[in-house]
């Protein structure tokens, strides 16, 4: 794990969290079976069964420092939307930003109510920095799986975290936004491009190293992104633009949606699954993201506490009540210095178990490390894969995503491992997405702003 423990936690503990640890041949296995179906979500003949599928996002160029001007951007993907307003020009560039919250009725009501809301929000914002006058190009980070028809067309695949608006799913997302703003009348913005955050996060790194090719998110929850080959993504029907590649989307969150990864899911998996808002969809998300790792240590602790192996069989309501240990708590519990349990102690007093021992405090790190580790290594599976799969000698990879920005270890599990698996030849870095899914966003819209001029001039 990279650190020495003072303390080994219970010998029976160890032994039922073995089903949660992957040896490098379990993890090889794994990214074969990933290979197998990204191949599947390129080709038009095997797409529509692809559980993994492989998008295209029609953006064909990566940024290359010369994008320059004002660009909004728009970033929905979880409980929180923000609006940003980003100039650039050269390597210099200045956002200003204002998060808006969205309320549970909105995000499970209807689809206009979500876009009014999210045009009003547009409104706000672009009176407070006084550019309503002007016609900015905006880039959409909508993170949801969409099928793209192009750079303005996207089709909402189906509802992911915890969102379920009337009227979205099989729709154009960009025409929604489009007709809101319509229905406004008020504000003068013009839609360039959508993209998910996992795009976002790839063109954001890529504008500060040129090695950028691959995009990942471990937060809410769990996607990648990478550069293909056009002749390789049969779907992609655009015409090139002289680049010859183009970003897919891979919305691998969904990988093992056909049952392919049921020989590493435990009962915890299961459990999470049956109580979610999506069963038998988003598989490995379910294994890896935030919104889903407190509930699976949560289950893990329940458990062993109802064997009588964790805090002498008592419990608290609050440790059996479903999705109360937050996924925070892990990153807090890996926190404390090996053998300190500051942070521990603090959140099992808060969920009333005051009687925790020592033991138990090694116990429950223990578990958590498991849990978190099997995140880590499930991703790093992934990045290998598309590693071998661009067979170029060096790439960066951005990362974003709250589970990858704040638990304490998830980087340095994923270097080891991926050095671990990778071919040695290749050269790789993980890089921290300085805000993706909106500085990405008004990248993408950038650089679409600064082709449009091309193709004008030409």
């Amino acid at each position: 794990m990279g650190y020495r423990r003072e303390t080994q936690a219970h010998p029976l503990i160890r032994e039922k969290c073995r089903e949660l640890i992957f040896d490098n041949d379990i993890l090889r296995k794994i990214g074969d079976i990933f290979l197998d179906n990204i191949k599947k979500g390129l080709a038009k003949a095997t797409h529509p069964t692809a559980v993994v599928k492989c998008f295209p996002t029609y953006v064909q160029d990566l940024p290359d420092g010369t994008e320059t001007g004002k660009f909004l951007a728009l970033d929905l993907g979880g409980t929180n939307f923000r609006v940003l307003l980003i100039e650039l020009s050269g390597e210099h560039f200045e956002m200003k930003s204002k998060i808006f919250a969205i309320p549970q009725h909105i995000m499970l009501g209807s689809g206009e109510q979500l876009f009014d809301h999210i045009a009003e929000c547009l409104a706000i914002f672009v009176k407070e920095e006084q550019v309503q006058q002007e016609t900015l190009p905006l880039g959409f980070t909508f993170s949801f799986p969409l099928n793209q028809k192009g750079l303005t067309i996207g089709i909402l695949e189906r509802w992911t975290k915890g969102f379920n608006c009337s009227n979205v799913v099989g729709n154009d997302v960009v025409q929604m936004l489009n007709e809101a703003i319509g229905r406004r009348g008020d504000v003068k913005i013009e839609v360039c491009a959508i993209l998910n955050d996992t795009t976002g996060t790839l063109m954001s790194c890529a504008w500060k190293n040129h090695d950028c090719r691959i995009g990942l998110i471990v937060g809410t929850g769990n996607n990648g992104c990478y550069v293909e080959k056009q002749e390789n993504a049969e779907l992609f029907d655009d015409k090139n633009r002289g680049s010859g590649k183009v970003i897919i989307n891979l919305e691998m969150g969904a990988f093992g949606d056909d049952g392919s990864l049921d020989f590493i899911r435990t009962d915890y998996d299961r459990e999470v699954d049956k109580h979610s808002i999506n069963p038998g969809k988003q598989t490995q998300e379910k294994m890896i993201s935030g919104m889903y790792m407190g509930e699976l240590v949560r289950l893990a602790l329940e458990k062993f506490t109802k064997e009588g192996l964790l805090f002498g069989g008592k419990g608290s309501d609050l440790l059996f009540e479903r999705g109360r240990f937050y996924t925070k708590y892990v990153s807090e519990i890996e926190s404390d210095e090996p053998g300190m349990f500051t942070n521990q102690k603090e959140i099992l007093e808060e969920l009333g178990l005051k009687h925790a021992t020592e033991q138990d405090y090694v116990n429950v790190r223990f578990i958590c490390e498991c849990v978190s580790r099997r995140a880590a290594h499930l991703a790093s599976a992934s990045i290998v894969t598309l590693l071998h799969k661009m067979n170029e000698k060096k790439v960066t990879v951005g990362v974003d995503g709250s589970v990858y920005r704040y638990h304490p270890h998830f980087r340095n599990l994923m270097m080891e491992k991926i050095r671990e698996l990778c071919d040695p030849s290749i050269e790789f870095d993980l890089m921290l997405s300085e805000d993706g899914s909106g500085r990405g966003a008004a990248l993408v819209a950038a650089v679409a702003a600064r082709q449009k001029k091309k193709v004008s001039a030409t």
